[in-house]
C-alpha cells in the first residue's frame, strides 16, 4: 500500500493512456496487457539507490584552558591588605579593594609606574621579574597620610603538563605605620625621662658637692640649698610616681572597670583638696553640681586623679584668671555624642580657666608624654608633662572622651564625657 501511494501518480497516468488507446480503436486484449505491463513496473521496479559520499570529519580544535588570573584574584579580594597581580611587564592586572583605598584605582593593563612611581619600589619589581626571586623593601607614602609600608614582590607560577606555564607577580604592601609609631614614642620617652631625671639629679649633685666644700661652715647657704635640694627631691618623686601611675593604666588600658559610683562626691572631694592651694594663688574654685546622682562605672582612684589632674591644672596654669570653674551634668542619649555615649548618654565633667589660654596648634599635641606649652613654666609650677597623658588613658580606659577648647586669651575648656550608669543598671 505504501508502493501504491507513492507511485499513485504513475498508476494514474498508465491508466489515462489506456482508456485513450481504447478510445482510439485499439485491442482491448492489447491495452489491458500494455496496461498490467507498466502497472507491474511501476510497482515492483526499484529505484537505484545513489550512496552520498561520506562527509569529511570535522577537526575539532582542542580548547585551550581557563586562566587561572580569576582564580587568583577571587583568592586575594578577600584580604585586607593592600594586594596587586602584575603581569611579565610588570602591568597591573588585578587589584583588590584595600590596595584600592590606600592608593587608588589604577586601570587595569596600565604600568605599576603609573601610580606607584617611587624609584626603590620600581627597582624591586623589575628585579623580581628578572630573577623570579621575592624582595621587599620598606615604602612611606606621604599623602593623603604619612604611612609606611613593608612592601613584597614575589612570583607565582602554574605550570600544568596539559596546559601553558603561567607566570605572575604578587605585590603586597603591609601597614606599619603604628609599630614606626609606637617605636618611635618608645624612643622619645625614654629619652625625655632620662631627661627629665637628668636635670633635678645633677642639680642635687651639685648642690651636694657645694654642702660638701665652700658652703660647709655656711649655715644660711646650707639651709637655702637643702631646701632647693628638696624640691628637686619632690621634683623627682613626682615624675617618677607619675610614671609609674602611667604605667599601670597602660597596662589595664584594655579591662573597663566594674564599680559603680557618683561623680559628683568625688568633685566636691577634689574641690576641697585643692582649696589651701588655690587660695595661695589668689584663685576661687566654683562648682556647679546636678541635683541628681551622675552615676558612671568606673574606678575611683582613677577618676579621682582626672579630676584633680584637670582642676589642679587649671589652677596653676589659669591662675591669672583669678576663677576656676568646676561644672558636673548629666546628659541624655543622642545630645552631642557619639558612637556608645549616643546610645546611653553620657557624664560631662568640665573644667574651665579663664588665664592665658593655649596656642591652637599646640592643643593636638597637649595628651603627649612630657609635652609642655612653655617648658619653664610648667618646671617651675611642679610639672612633670605626664597630668594630661595619664588623663587621656585613664578616660580611654573609661570608654570616655576628652575635648579640649582653648584661645589665646581667653582660657580653656577641658571636658570628659563618660558613659552613664541608667538606675536600672546599678545591680
Amino acid at each position: 500500500m505504501a508502493r501504491i501511494r507513492r507511485e499513485r501518480p504513475v498508476l494514474l497516468a498508465a491508466i489515462l493512456s489506456a482508456l485513450a488507446a481504447l478510445a482510439a480503436g485499439m485491442n482491448k486484449w492489447v491495452v489491458l496487457v500494455l496496461l498490467l505491463v507498466m502497472i507491474l513496473t511501476a510497482l515492483f521496479n526499484e529505484a537505484p539507490i545513489i550512496e552520498a559520499e561520506p562527509a569529511p570529519p570535522l577537526e575539532i580544535e582542542p580548547e585551550a584552558p581557563p586562566s587561572r588570573l580569576p582564580e587568583v584574584s577571587a583568592t586575594l579580594s578577600g584580604l585586607d591588605i593592600p594586594v596587586m597581580v602584575l603581569s611579565d611587564d610588570a602591568s597591573v592586572l588585578f587589584q583588590n579593594r584595600a590596595a584600592e583605598k590606600a592608593f587608588g584605582e589604577v586601570a587595569l593593563g596600565a604600568h605599576i609606574s603609573a601610580r606607584l612611581r617611587s624609584p626603590g619600589v620600581l627597582d624591586m619589581v623589575r628585579e623580581t621579574i628578572a630573577t623570579n626571586a621575592p624582595n621587599q623593601i620598606e615604602h612611606a607614602e606621604r599623602l593623603p597620610s604619612e604611612r609606611v609600608y613593608i612592601v613584597r614582590s614575589a612570583p607565582i607560577e602554574f605550570a600544568a603538563d596539559d596546559g601553558p606555564h603561567e607566570r605572575y607577580f604578587i605585590l603586597s604592601f603591609r601597614d606599619i605605620s603604628e609599630v614606626r609609631r609606637i617605636d618611635r614614642m618608645r624612643s622619645d620617652f625614654v629619652a625625655n625621662a632620662s631627661h627629665e631625671l637628668r636635670t633635678p639629679l645633677a642639680s642635687l649633685l651639685g648642690f651636694i658637692e657645694t654642702l660638701q666644700g665652700p658652703a660647709r661652715s655656711d649655715p644660711a647657704a646650707q639651709e637655702r640649698f637643702l631646701e632647693i635640694m628638696r624640691g628637686q627631691a619632690n621634683r623627682m618623686t613626682r615624675l617618677i610616681d607619675d610614671l609609674l601611675s602611667l604605667s599601670r593604666i597602660e597596662m589595664r588600658v584594655h579591662v573597663p572597670p566594674r564599680q559603680t559610683l557618683d561623680l559628683a562626691p568625688l568633685v566636691r572631694q577634689i574641690a576641697e583638696s585643692l582649696a589651701p592651694l588655690a587660695r595661695e594663688r589668689g584663685v576661687e574654685i566654683r562648682s556647679e553640681l546636678p541635683g541628681e546622682p551622675a552615676l558612671v562605672q568606673g574606678d575611683r582612684d582613677e577618676l579621682l586623679r582626672v579630676i584633680e589632674n584637670l582642676v589642679e591644672n587649671a589652677v596653676k596654669y589659669g591662675e591669672s584668671g583669678g576663677t576656676v570653674d568646676i561644672a558636673l551634668a548629666t546628659r541624655a542619649a543622642g545630645v552631642g555624642s557619639r558612637g556608645p555615649l549616643e546610645r546611653r548618654g553620657f557624664v560631662e565633667l568640665s573644667v574651665r580657666d579663664y588665664g592665658p589660654g593655649i596656642a591652637s596648634e599646640h592643643i593636638p599635641r597637649l595628651t603627649e608624654r612630657f609635652f609642655r606649652v612653655d617648658v619653664a613654666a610648667s618646671r617651675n609650677k611642679g610639672g612633670t608633662g605626664l597630668g594630661l597623658a595619664i588623663v587621656k588613658h585613664i578616660v580611654n580606659r573609661h570608654r570616655g572622651t576628652l575635648s579640649i577648647e582653648s584661645e589665646p586669651g581667653q582660657g580653656a575648656l577641658f571636658k570628659v564625657m563618660l558613659p552613664r550608669m541608667q538606675d536600672d543598671e546599678q545591680g
